[in-house]
């Protein structure tokens, strides 16, 4: 079940970026060209840790017109020197008011993910509601690096944060689904590599409720992740999930106000009909009575008329694209 406090905070879009939060002197270890903050999040759009140059002391309240910053992809993340010290770090780090050491922090968590996950593992319980106030964070520097730690986490804890997962999903789920491109693009990211790594016969389960949330934008993207969970089922998945499940899931996205919700059902669509034929194709049929085990009739024996008939619209139409392609 989820949360009150999630059920909150999907009910509105988090707010664009204050333009004077406090900051403080930080010294990274990766450098950039001189552009802001915004500029270079801008910029560095395809990069996802973000490292941060600045030798000044800036007094509380005031822009940091001069901090670069520079987004890394995990793979080049290096490794800790003191583990055991950063472990110690962690939780300090990321509750600290200075948004320069909850940056640096926070891509230590990265490392510790990426090179020293058992060492991490106890800690996931305290660790994700940290993580989820720096995605909340209004500072973009500190939302993105949250966003990228969100996905380093889930390559490297996969079901094992299943417990943990809702704060972090609805987070993840309102970032892919606001306006500021930068921080989209890296929470979709973020979203693909939860539905790559975490099983979806757990998954699932967590996304179906965001289908039918009031914020379109939420259910497109929630949708989307549906979509791409589902065919790592497989066949015996997919039979042991429930067929009939999925099938009025999707459906009930045809019919979704933004298209990226009707596509995802529509993919979802067909994959549940290659499945459904699959299987029938081994089981015991009633040669009188063929049109029993067809897609079709399972469609209208599951779904309302008009549902049925949205369905078997979509499949036909890319049957018949398949027949005249071949």
């Amino acid at each position: 079940m989820m949360s009150g406090n999630a059920l909150r905070d999907l009910n509105t879009l988090p707010a664009s970026e204050r333009k004077n939060d406090s900051s403080s002197k930080g010294n990274f270890t990766k450098t950039c060209n001189g552009n802001t903050i915004e500029n270079v999040e801008e910029l560095q759009k395809k990069n996802p840790s973000v490292c941060i140059n600045g030798g000044e002391t800036v007094n509380a309240g005031v822009e940091v017109a001069n901090s670069e910053v520079e987004y890394i992809e995990s793979e080049n993340l290096g490794d800790l020197e003191d583990v055991n010290t950063c472990l110690e770090k962690l939780l300090p780090g990321l509750e600290s008011k200075d948004w320069v050491l909850v940056v640096e922090t926070l891509n230590n968590v990265r490392r510790l993910s990426i090179f020293h996950r058992e060492a991490m593992h106890s800690m996931l319980g305290d660790l994700i509601p940290l993580v989820v106030k720096s995605l909340k964070n209004p500072r973009s520097a500190v939302c993105k690096t949250a966003i990228m730690t969100s996905a380093d986490i889930f390559s490297a804890y996969n079901d094992d944060l299943i417990e943990f997962l809702d704060p972090l999903l609805v987070q993840l789920l309102l970032k892919s689904s606001q306006d500021k491109r930068f921080v989209c693009e890296a929470a979709e990211r973020a979203l693909e590599v939860m539905t790559t790594s975490v099983f979806p016969m757990s998954l699932l389960p967590k996304l179906q409720p965001y289908l039918k949330n009031r914020n379109q934008r939420i259910r497109a993207k929630a949708s989307m992740c549906f979509s791409r969970s589902v065919p790592r089922l497989g066949v015996e998945g997919i039979q042991e999930y429930g067929i009939d499940k999925l099938i009025q899931v999707a459906a009930s996205q045809l019919s979704d106000q933004l298209p990226e919700s009707r596509e995802a059902a529509r993919t979802l669509l067909l994959e549940l009909q290659t499945v459904y034929e699959k299987s029938n194709g081994l089981s015991t049929t009633i040669p009188e009575q063929p049109e029993m085990n067809s897609w079709e009739h399972f469609c209208q024996s599951k779904l309302s008329p008009l549902s049925a008939q949205a369905v078997l619209r979509v499949t036909n139409i890319a049957r018949e694209g398949l027949v005249i392609g071949s």
